[in-house]
């Protein structure tokens, strides 16, 4: 099959998802004034606790199985490199663009993070049902492809809110108004184990005070044993803090570990999946509900990108073109390398939908919810909503590019 089309194949999924978003876009207008803010916020809650997991168990539980497993291994390894070089690629456009420290953050968690999931639950179903889609047959390849990509969305939302959420939470303690010198802040020992954190602003004791204050307790040389539970008990405090398990654990990620024990065991298995399981009903009631995830998230996008279209916020042209050289340059180039030895060597399985998932994780846009993340820390809301418009304006032409171009190399 050519390359053109190929190319064509691949523009009809990236086109269904300008559409919805389109439609998403105009619903949150004035005008229309269905999809606003709270509506949005609403919605999104709905996807978020109950048309994603529902989407994400049921098609690992249909195709995950024990041989299975074994085979898919390499994935989350393949996201850790996406979010490495990300992570890499994004301090050297933040060192040649001179980003101020308010956008750092930003910068980092859109280079590192992508939209591992979102993206992929749309383009693979319409990429399936295509004539001259490489995958062979549309409902095996639809079956297989979600599956994937539900295993994507959850490892990329666990390294999402880990990872990215963290960086830009450090990167997040700036004066408001400011915007450039950190908040000075003076570390004082309490209560002989515990760290407290005062800030000179608004604190009475002056700073010679303070001085005198941590003399004493540099200097002190007697040395108490801590028991090795008390210890476990600190370690384990301060991991806590440093990652919020809530995010961690979300409902997408607690979807897959259902969705592997029903498809992994076989009692489970035989109860749910099939046309003559027992319990079958159960599980096609969780798809029923989970049809309802792809279009609701896509207007939720579309509605979201309105913003960054009204926002007033002023971000370097230098910032936008290095985030956009960095998702749609520099990651697909080196991802192609990676997966492309990876297959060489043996290490990945044969499948050409497999493989295309792996390249196309380098290929996407920034995960939506780094958005989520900045309104969070109140940090670069508005700079994120124009980055994402633009960001996710070029994807149309660089998505469609890049899966014509795999899909050439897996034909």
């Amino acid at each position: 099959m050519g390359l053109l089309e190929l190319f064509i194949t691949a523009c009809v999924p990236v086109l269904n998802m300008l559409l919805v978003t389109g439609v998403g876009s105009f619903l949150a207008t004035d005008f229309a004034g269905i999809l606003g803010k709270e509506a949005r916020k609403h919605l999104n809650y709905v996807v978020f606790y109950v048309f994603n997991p529902c989407l994400v168990s049921t098609y690992l539980a249909k195709t995950i199985t024990m041989e299975s497993m074994a085979k898919l291994w390499f994935m989350p390894v393949n996201v850790i490199f996406t979010f490495i070089f990300g992570l890499i690629f994004g301090w050297i456009v933040i060192k040649v663009t001179g980003a101020p420290p308010k956008l750092r953050g930003l910068i980092l968690g859109c280079c590192s993070a992508g939209n591992l999931g979102n993206i992929f639950l749309i383009i693979i179903p319409a990429l399936c049902k295509e004539k001259g889609s490489p995958f062979g047959a549309p409902d095996v390849c639809q079956t297989y492809g979600l599956a994937y990509s539900s295993l994507s969305l959850a490892i990329g939302a666990v390294f999402l809110w880990t990872g990215a959420y963290n960086i830009i939470r450090a990167n997040s303690e700036v004066i408001e108004g400011d915007g450039n010198s950190p908040t000075t802040q003076t570390k004082a020992l309490v209560s002989g184990s515990t760290t407290g954190v005062v800030t000179e602003d608004n604190y009475p004791i002056s700073r010679d005070h303070l001085v005198e204050c941590a003399l004493p307790l540099i200097s002190n040389t007697t040395k108490t044993k801590v028991p090795l539970s008390e210890r476990a008990k600190r370690i384990t405090s301060s991991v806590s803090r440093a990652v919020d398990l809530k995010k961690l654990f979300a409902p997408s990620t607690i979807s897959v570990i259902v969705g592997f024990i029903i498809g992994g065991t076989p009692l489970f298995r035989t109860a749910m999946i099939g046309e003559s399981a027992p319990l079958r009903v159960l599980r096609e009631s969780a798809e029923l509900i989970g049809g309802g995830a792809i279009p609701s998230v896509t207007l939720i996008m579309g509605g979201n990108l309105i913003t960054g279209l009204r926002g007033a916020a002023s971000v370097p042209r230098s910032v936008i073109a290095g985030v956009a050289a960095v998702r749609y340059i520099l990651l697909p180039l080196l991802g192609t390398v990676l997966v492309k030895a990876a297959v060489r060597f043996g290490i990945v399985q044969p499948d050409p939908l497999y493989q295309f998932i792996l390249l196309l994780q380098y290929a996407v846009p920034p995960a939506m919810n780094i958005g989520t993340i900045t309104q969070l820390f109140g940090v670069g809301e508005s700079e994120c909503s124009v980055i994402f418009v633009w960001v996710y304006a070029l994807a149309s032409v660089a998505v469609t590019v890049w899966s014509a171009f795999f899909m050439w190399t897996l034909s």
